[in-house]
């Protein structure tokens, strides 16, 4: 594919090669059906012309909604508004209630192995979680990462006890000490979609039979759709080194958030069946063939985890960077940010892991200092209820 042409933005900002590991979004359009062309891809095309976000934004820290969080990872929204939070080390899922930040704990998830960057990582909730109350995970064991959905029994009374048995739905997802992706996250179209990592072997993110170094777009069922780039794959972009954040934009246009090596760390908007460039090109390169980020950051003021599109703009969370990047959207269609990014609450709550929308001008942070990379202070790890523009 012909590189997308280069943003005007070289942004000094950042990830680090260990930084660590991912953001959920939220499901909304159409279902499609199951392994049909139709059903297919999201689209880019925009269908009407949104607003424009301001140039220059701005966030204010609400409330803390929850303490207390050991090594938190992924985040999800139930119906109703609660929240689930994955623990990458403990390997278990709790509740947040919305309105008092009381944790519940659901229970464990079997086969998790956590170890380095692996772990249990993201979570997801069913786009038909009214009728089949499925809670979907990705997470490491000892010989591949996979995907998992679970049965959430909210009528149960021991707390613990409340998981089903997990019914795997993709395996075999090349794992590593490092670089295990971890993000899933549902669509408008309601499918799957998982970033994943090439483990520290640069080779797999070109390797188009390989599952490492790409973003997956699969049924819920864990099956390839017809419409995705290639027939019965599960592959829907690759060339990635190691995608921690996904979100989908007012137009439905798939974004992602990837870790960078020694040079640039990367905000990419996804097409289907794009070479995103690793290990060839690492940033804005220029090279035919391969796709450029919108976006680009040192790698000392980034290391960008989880995203989140909230009003005209997509909110990345920093790790290694400790910071809070708002990067406006101009709304064409093609990508091109309206302003520079913005960072916020650089050095205040330290690592931050992962954003999710949280209705109207609100959006959840998720810190990270438990992870044996922070240093945690009183009260770590904890979620965050920001009002941002």
């Amino acid at each position: 594919m012909a590189a997308l042409a280069a943003g005007s933005l070289v942004l000094a900002a950042g990830c680090s090669p260990g930084g660590g590991s991912g953001s959920a979004a939220g499901v909304g359009g159409t279902p499609s059906a199951s392994g049909s062309s139709a059903a297919a891809r999201p689209s880019a095309s925009p269908s009407a012309s949104p607003a424009l976000p301001p140039a220059k934004g701005s966030v204010k820290v609400v409330s803390t909604l929850t303490e207390g969080l050991e090594s938190p990872w992924g985040l999800a929204e139930l119906p109703g508004g609660d929240l689930l939070v994955s623990s990458r080390d403990k390997g278990t899922i709790t509740r947040i209630d919305a309105k008092t930040g009381r944790k519940t704990l659901l229970g464990s998830v079997p086969g998790v192995s956590p170890a380095g960057e692996g772990g249990l990582l993201g979570i997801a909730v069913s786009p038909t979680y009214g009728a089949d109350h499925m809670v979907y995970a990705y997470f490491t064991t000892e010989s591949d990462n996979r995907i998992a959905r679970m049965q959430y029994d909210e009528n149960g009374t021991t707390p613990g006890r409340l998981l089903g048995a997990p019914d795997t739905i993709l395996r075999g997802i090349p794992k590593g000490s490092i670089h295990n992706g971890g993000r899933i996250a549902f669509g408008p179209d309601h499918m799957l979609y998982a970033g994943t990592g090439e483990t520290g072997d640069d080779g797999l993110a070109q390797d188009r039979k390989s599952l490492a170094g790409k973003i997956l777009r699969m049924t819920p069922d864990g099956q390839p759709l017809h419409g995705n780039p290639e027939a019965d794959s599960v592959v829907y972009s690759y060339g990635h080194r190691n995608v921690q954040g996904l979100a989908w934009d007012g137009q439905k246009q798939l974004w992602a958030s990837e870790f960078g090596q020694d040079t640039r760390d990367e905000l990419n908007r996804i097409v289907p069946g794009g070479n995103y460039g690793w290990p060839e090109a690492e940033g804005k390169a220029g090279k035919k063939g391969f796709i450029d980020p919108v976006a680009q950051w040192k790698t000392s003021e980034a290391s960008p985890s989880g995203i989140a599109f909230v009003k005209g703009s997509i909110w990345m969370a920093g790790l290694r960077g400790e910071r809070l990047w708002r990067i406006p959207l101009s709304g064409k269609g093609d990508g091109e940010p309206l302003a520079a990014p913005q960072p916020f609450l650089e050095g205040k709550y330290g690592r931050l892991r992962t954003v999710l929308a949280a209705g109207g001008d609100k959006l959840w942070l998720v810190t990270s200092n438990t992870d044996t990379r922070g240093t945690p202070k009183p009260g770590d790890d904890r979620i965050l209820v920001l009002a941002v523009r």
